[in-house]
């Protein structure tokens, strides 16, 4: 057993979804999130400055003694997981592998559907997992950029003609190629999960990144007798590099509970 907490980051809020999955599969461990809000999005930067601002993140997040840490960003996880893994002398879970290997296993045609961010599409990561596991699939992947900024604003809801419009746009080109698995690349898109659903249709499994991280973390900790007590009562710690005020609102709506604890600002350049 092992009570020190799992650290968790994305360059914003989406990471709170993979926050969401890890406490609903393991509500014993204790876990400290960090949204670089003051940063976000990484999905437009240059890849050296995506690998900067994630050593500075997780070297804030190694201030604490943590079990294991997870990329909870489809961009860090496809730009500077093995750098992060050759630097850190603690387990590093990425969200690209897992998310992969489960499209693979779910699809029935080999026509899968993939959106991220351009910086994630731009690295071919998804890509190599999926031909490594499956050579014959084809792999429709199409850039979404302005998901991100949609979902931190709150225009998530079916029936919000700005979403459903940018939805349609994105995505009418892999509803076309008849794909039958959407690997949501980025961990902000769970929020937008059921109008994506409701355009793709009921034949179109959506694979989630943040379940798919939690899952194998999960699985790690377990094999490894690295869980907390299961009597244990998990707690949280927040911290962000920009605005605590709008956090709460925010985070409130990508975890599904009210967010009472407090939230730390933190002056990220630092680290």
């Amino acid at each position: 057993m092992d009570h020190r907490p799992i650290g968790v980051f994305d360059s914003g809020l989406g990471g709170l979804t993979a926050v969401r999955e890890l406490a609903s599969r393991m509500p014993q461990e204790n876990i400290i999130y960090f949204g670089d809000t003051g940063r976000v999005p990484y999905g437009s930067r240059g890849r050296e400055t995506i690998t900067k601002y994630a050593r500075q993140d997780v070297a804030f997040l190694r201030t604490f003694d943590l079990k294991a840490v997870v990329i909870a960003c489809g961009t860090v996880s496809s730009t500077a997981l093995d750098a992060l893994r050759q630097e850190q002398d603690i387990p590093v879970f990425g969200v690209v592998e897992p998310t992969a290997v489960r499209a693979v296993e779910l699809t029935r045609n080999n026509r899968i559907g993939l959106i991220a961010t351009r910086a994630t599409i731009s690295t071919g990561a998804y890509e190599r997992v999926i031909w490594a596991n499956a050579p014959r699939a084809q792999i429709f992947p199409a850039a979404c950029p302005l998901f991100v900024p949609l979902v931190e604003n709150g225009r998530t809801q079916p029936g919000d003609v700005v979403i459903e419009t940018v939805v349609r746009d994105y995505l009418s080109p892999l509803k076309e190629a008849g794909v039958d698995v959407l690997v949501l690349g980025c961990t902000h898109y769970p929020l937008l999960r059921e109008v994506i659903a409701n355009f793709m249709g009921p034949e179109v499994a959506l694979v989630d990144s943040g379940a798919e991280v939690a899952h194998q973390v999960g699985r790690w900790l377990a094999e490894h007798d690295q869980l907390a007590p299961a009597e244990q009562k998990g707690a949280s710690r927040w911290y962000v590099s920009d605005a605590q005020a709008d956090f709460r609102e925010l985070a409130t709506r990508f975890l599904g509970r009210p967010v009472t604890e407090p939230v730390g600002k933190v002056d990220i350049e630092k680290y």
